[in-house]
């Protein structure tokens, strides 16, 4: 049961303590929760009301299959900008046939994560890199905040079709800002930007749609031309099977697969940063992550919610205010289900300026110019390819920056794995040891003897980039008489790299330079002996170590007996 349902083992030694504990962090993160999915609601294009909806049964199945005890599952800006961008191609924003397909898309999404679950795909968020999320996730937070600016100046970009010419426009048309709701929404943006700063632990956000709320009812906001939400419906939402007759799901496939593995890269990594914090207690399991968020999706679309995952501030919260277990997350839904019961008429009168500058505050949290320095100072790579995702995400769109973002990382991947590092040995004077000579000046390089470590494992892919360093090092070293391989860095070798091997032992033979290898580790050892390369090498010209390569000793004998070893 426990490796079915996580949620149980967390409540073995659970107690009064750890209860209140979860209860004060539940009441924190269920008030978070109201504004922000209604907020979170309106970037997906969808009414406000279904941002509440997502925030229950999606959190619920997660607390009890998920592994995580501290994240906050529900609405996110930036899945909600990718349902968005996706769903406004296909159905038009604010009709029924969007929900429709909203809805639909919800069950594919949770279905995927499912079945990546059980198939044990956990693996795959591996070939994200963090670089190319946080250039995507930047550029996101950019574009939403761009998206929210009608919001706060009451102007609506009819002719704008991109990011760019969006903002191009609301800067041409200053002239057409509605004063009362740029008053309103400036007023918003101080306070939500101070209580960020000064009482991080404080329901801030809460409190501007609670003083909203009432000015708006006392002053007669719509009176005076500020845009209000309106009626929105009571009561818990309505079990409705999904309608897929309507779905087109050649256009929607894409769109599925883009949701389900942005949601669960950003439920896994949230998960282990948090847990990072609480080792000894629990363990993130990648697999149960993908079963909880996808069951949690599944039963969500029948209860009308859109794509759910883990949010990062709210999650932060949660942890922040004491949460010990999943108890936490059911709290915080019993707040929402309470508010959809008993509280949505007040809702009635919300300036739609207050949600948009909760969205805006909350996005620009998610940019973070600090990692972008890291980056440009510790890896050009990842900075580049930080820059390229974010760059791409902004000209090319969301759709298209997230595929931008995954060719930039398999690209990475295979640029790094084909030219792994090497470095040229020599020995440090008056000793037994053997280091880089670009980095010890001490280290004394020999005309006649090349040693060469080759730090990676040996592929079709990099054994290119091996011939060549040797190529390298021959025409360099005229006089050079033996070049010794250090193979202690390759953990294995495929049939490609034997291959290579070979004819780099060919190749040198005819130069008269002798191959030695030194330092190989059992399994590498093995392919050697069994392909036949080791007799081709010589045994005699496999070595223990470095300095029995250079004074060419050998024990045939002992190598042959340590042929299986491992």
């Amino acid at each position: 049961m426990e490796k079915v349902f996580p949620f149980i083992n967390s409540l073995k030694s659970y107690t009064g303590v750890k209860f209140r504990q979860d209860l004060a962090a539940g009441l924190v993160v269920g008030v978070m929760l109201i504004p922000q999915g209604m907020a979170y609601a309106m970037i997906a294009g969808l009414p406000p009301v279904y941002g509440l909806y997502t925030a229950i049964f999606p959190s619920i199945l997660y607390t009890f299959f998920g592994s995580s005890r501290h994240v906050s599952v529900g609405p996110v800006a930036m899945d909600s900008l990718i349902l968005f961008a996706g769903v406004s191609t296909i159905a038009n924003v604010g009709t029924e046939q969007y929900i429709i397909v909203v809805v639909s898309l919800t069950l594919v999404v949770g279905a995927i994560q499912l079945a990546m679950g059980f198939l044990r795909l956990g693996f795959i968020a591996n070939f994200l890199s963090k670089p190319v999320i946080l250039g995507f996730t930047f550029a996101a937070a950019v574009i939403i905040s761009i998206k929210q600016i009608k919001y706060l100046l009451k102007i609506d970009p009819v002719s704008a079709t991109g990011v760019f010419t969006e903002f191009a426009f609301y800067i041409s048309n200053l002239n057409a800002v509605h004063g009362s709701t740029l008053l309103l929404a400036l007023s918003a943006l101080l306070i939500l930007i101070a209580g960020k700063k000064w009482v991080p632990k404080a329901p801030t956000s809460l409190l501007v749609v609670i003083a909203g709320v009432l000015l708006s009812y006392i002053f007669h906001f719509d009176q005076i031309g500020i845009d209000l939400v309106g009626a929105m419906p009571s009561g818990f939402p309505v079990f409705a099977i999904p309608e897929f007759n309507a779905l087109p799901i050649k256009e929607i496939l894409p769109l599925a697969f883009t949701l389900a593995l942005m949601g669960f890269v950003e439920i896994y990594s949230i998960g282990q940063r948090l847990q990072s914090k609480h080792k000894t207690e629990y363990e993130i399991d990648p697999n149960r992550e993908l079963i909880g968020i996808g069951l949690g999706n599944v039963v969500g679309s029948f209860f009308r919610s859109f794509p759910a995952t883990a949010g990062f501030s709210r999650s932060a919260v949660n942890e922040g205010a004491g949460a010990q277990t999943g108890v936490a997350a059911l709290i915080s839904v019993m707040i929402v289900i309470v508010t959809l019961l008993f509280l949505m008429p007040v809702f009635h009168y919300l300036p739609e300026a207050l949600l948009g500058a909760i969205i805006f505050v909350a996005v620009l949290g998610l940019i973070d110019f600090r990692i972008a320095q890291n980056l440009w100072n510790n890896d050009k790579y990842d900075f580049a390819m930080l820059l390229s995702s974010f760059l791409g995400t902004l000209v090319l769109g969301i759709e298209w920056g997230i595929g931008v973002g995954i060719l930039l990382s398999l690209l990475v991947l295979v640029y790094k794995t084909s030219t792994p590092h090497m470095a040229v040995l020599g020995r440090v004077e008056g000793t037994i040891y053997f280091r880089n000579l670009d980095r010890f000046d001490s280290a004394i390089d020999d005309a006649k003897v090349s040693i060469l470590r080759f730090d990676a494992r040996l592929f079709f892919a990099n054994i290119g980039s091996l011939k060549s360093k040797i190529e390298d090092l021959v025409k360099r070293k005229p006089a050079m008489k033996k070049l010794i391989l250090d193979a202690q860095s390759i953990s294995d070798v495929d049939s490609s790299g034997l291959d290579g091997l070979e004819d780099i032992v060919r190749t040198l033979s005819d130069r008269e330079i002798q191959f030695h290898m030194v330092n190989i580790i059992g399994p590498v050892r093995d392919k050697l002996f069994k392909s036949g390369l080791s007799h081709k090498i010589g045994l005699e010209r496999i070595h223990d170590c470095i300095d029995d390569a250079i004074m060419d000793r050998s024990d045939k004998k002992k190598l042959a007996y340590q042929t299986n070893a491992k």
